[in-house]
């Protein structure tokens, strides 16, 4: 080859390169339009770009090799945070974004029924999963979920939702059990949330609870009924007041005017306030309480101290 044609060869070469990599450099600045919220499929890069393309992104195989060097996309929902960007932004966000995470709030006293009904409502999930999955992996009618602020990947469906909101408050459970105890026994514990579930619906506040908790404990000793309105907020009466007709005509073993002892379930929700108190009753002779015009109680030992405080309040 003359020195003439092998310098036109490397000429030739270098243009071809270097179209390439103008072209390749105009490729990596072509916009993609996206949503600020994106769902990555699992799987391997070739199957994401493939599942992307047919949701209607702009991708094609050479965004495959990109994402080789770029590294492996993360599954789940993922927050872009913009809706448009360059392809080279667009397949960093995809490795690099944070999974968008959802606000799930479970108040204190609430009961399972209420609440499930409210995370159909507010993340589109169906009722009828979600009761079903919650007492799959409950051990507990009631209570099975702590009372507290979780944050859950956005688009969950109803059988992880439940799996995760009650493995995380079952590991709470045992581990303020261990701390506290030294171990985790489930019929001990059993108990535990039972009495915790009624100073949660009892008590007007936390400084209260301990007390509260101590009038359980002295009634059962004396082997009193409890008679506590509290009782018979469960279900689907989480909200509803409590009437002479609902203490005459309620036969479930939630009515602690008809039955002595504890309920043999939580009636809802609690928090760790009510689980100290459960655990750690204050001492006292207290074996009635009547909420005041402040809106908080009066204890007494005695029923005829007790009158005087029921027509106080009336």
């Amino acid at each position: 080859m003359s020195v003439l044609r092998t310098s036109t060869w490397i000429t030739w070469a270098e243009n071809i390169a270097l179209l390439l990599i103008i072209s390749f450099a105009f490729y990596t600045t072509l916009p993609v339009k996206t949503t600020k919220t994106l769902l990555v499929p699992q799987g391997s890069i070739s199957h994401i770009i493939t599942q992307l393309t047919k949701q209607g992104y702009a991708l094609s195989a050479i965004d495959k090799y990109l994402l080789v060097f770029m590294g492996q996309p993360q599954s789940g929902w993922v927050n872009i945070g913009e809706t448009e960007l360059n392809r080279i932004d667009f397949l960093y966000k995809l490795t690099t974004a944070k999974a968008k995470m959802e606000k799930v709030t479970l108040i204190p006293g609430e009961t399972t029924e209420l609440f499930l009904k409210t995370l159909a409502k507010d993340f589109q999930l169906d009722y009828t999963k979600l009761n079903t999955y919650y007492h799959t992996f409950s051990k507990y009618p009631e209570a099975g979920i702590y009372a507290d602020t979780y944050y859950v990947p956005y688009g969950i469906g109803e059988k992880h939702l439940m799996h995760f909101l009650i493995t995380e408050s079952e590991k709470k459970y045992q581990e303020i059990s261990q701390k506290v105890y030294g171990n985790y026994d489930e019929k001990q514990w059993l108990k535990i949330l039972i009495t915790a579930s009624i100073i949660q619906k009892e008590a007007a506040n936390n400084k209260e609870m301990p007390i509260v908790a101590s009038v359980i404990v002295n009634r059962l000793k004396k082997d009193m009924p409890l008679q506590m309105d509290g009782t018979l907020n469960y279900g689907k009466y989480s909200h509803i007041k409590v009437t002479p007709e609902r203490i005459k005509n309620d036969t479930s073993r939630f009515n602690t005017y008809k039955y002595k002892g504890l309920p043999h379930s939580p009636i809802g929700a609690v928090s760790l306030d009510a689980l100290k108190a459960a655990m750690k009753p204050a001492k006292t002779d207290y074996l009635y309480f009547m909420k005041n015009a402040q809106g908080v109680h009066d204890f007494t030992n005695t029923y005829k101290k007790h009158r005087k405080n029921i027509k106080k309040a009336r």
